[in-house]
């Protein structure tokens, strides 16, 4: 019997742990959600992303999440805390119809690097979606459930496009909500430079509003004690830019959840969305928040509780230009006696806006190279 070539043995043992690397690094995934969740996980849900290439989709991962949110919370907490390079922006759509901006989005993206955004969609089921997601937007529908105003569905829905990205892709750096009816202001590169070189988050953080007794005692007088206290709650606009460390924040969050999740007996004083997220703020990191949100509205002859919505009519570009002048209402962080001092001399700008007519998608593509998209 020949004795084994030294050689031989050296270059098969090479192989053995070289392909001991590969498996290790493809079911780290699998591995890590199994273990959350205490069993095999299982295949077949393919999550879908960009790279730097001409292909517009790639398969990053096939792995199956959770159809319980409280199991798909679980898997997105224990993502990396830190970011990988290159910092990406998540940009996460809440939506319960089809996008009629979706035309003026994709030239938005046109130009931006593909490794350097992702995006995703919360699609509500119950509504019917034609013509479907195309474009940038396809394959980019998460598992989505119903939604509902006046009711904590908004949040969870939230909560959910959150989870997907942390777990998705270990990049995404920014969490930025918006709806069907908002539009950008700047292109794509001034908002990822404004974005990703932010240590702090974004999101309105108000406090002593007009109203903020009722929405705090919308589910009953005392429904979020003692976890809420009156001098705790705060107001703000739903829609925010979160860093990856309050995105972890969000889909861990247990306590106020527990209370923000229950059911109004005030309808019309019910807009939990708009108090969860800068409650959460403000009670656990007040000081990593910029206390003011990115997307510009009007208030001015708001009906039912929805703002001003812009039609066709208006668009020119003297109100792209005016949108972009106004600053920001910064509110109370958390910061103390010192808020006032630590926000007067910042000059933000806006990123976006809402809300928009769909009647103006033409009128707004016609200015979006030259004005929209230009700094």
């Amino acid at each position: 019997m020949l004795s084994p070539n030294p050689v031989f043995l050296f270059c098969a043992l090479l192989l053995c742990v070289l392909l001991a690397i590969v498996f290790t690094s493809s079911g780290n995934t699998n591995t890590i959600i199994a273990g959350i969740l205490g069993g095999n996980p299982r295949s077949g849900f393919i999550l879908f992303g960009f790279d730097g290439t001409d292909t517009p989709l790639e398969i990053k991962s096939v792995i199956s999440l959770p159809e319980d949110d409280e199991a798909l919370f679980r898997v997105a907490a224990h993502v990396k805390a830190k970011p990988v390079s290159p910092r990406k922006i998540a940009f996460m759509f809440l939506t319960s119809t089809p996008l009629p901006f979706a035309p003026l989005w994709e030239s938005y993206f046109e130009e931006a690097p593909k490794n350097l955004f992702n995006i995703y969609v919360h699609a509500d089921p119950n509504f019917s979606y034609d013509p479907p997601f195309s474009g940038v937007f396809s394959n980019r529908v998460i598992r989505s459930k119903y939604t509902e105003r006046h009711s904590p569905t908004l949040i969870s829905a939230a909560r959910r496009l959150i989870a997907h990205a942390l777990i998705e892709d270990p990049s995404n750096y920014m969490f930025v909500l918006l709806s069907a009816s908002c539009i950008p202001l700047h292109s794509f590169r001034f908002t990822h430079n404004t974005l990703v070189d932010s240590d702090k988050s974004f999101i309105e953080i108000l406090n002593k509003e007009i109203g903020q007794y009722g929405r705090w005692a919308a589910r009953g007088p005392d429904a979020m004690l003692p976890e809420v206290q009156l001098h705790d709650f705060r107001m703000g606009s739903q829609f925010w830019a979160l860093t990856r460390k309050h995105a972890r924040l969000v889909v861990s969050d247990q306590i106020l959840w527990s209370k923000f999740r229950l059911p109004c007996e005030v309808w019309y004083a019910c807009f939990p969305e708009e108090g969860y997220f800068p409650t959460l703020m403000s009670m656990w990191d007040g000081r990593g928040c910029v206390p003011a949100t990115l997307t510009h509205v009007d208030w001015r002859g708001s009906s039912d509780g929805h703002p001003r919505t812009y039609e066709a009519s208006e668009v020119e570009p003297a109100l792209i230009e005016s949108m972009r002048r106004h600053r920001p209402k910064y509110g109370d962080a958390g910061n103390g006696s010192d808020w006032w001092t630590w926000t007067s001399g910042r000059r933000d700008t806006f990123l976006f806006a809402r809300k928009f007519s769909p009647d103006a998608l033409e009128s707004l593509m016609r200015i979006a190279k030259d004005v929209m998209f230009r700094d």
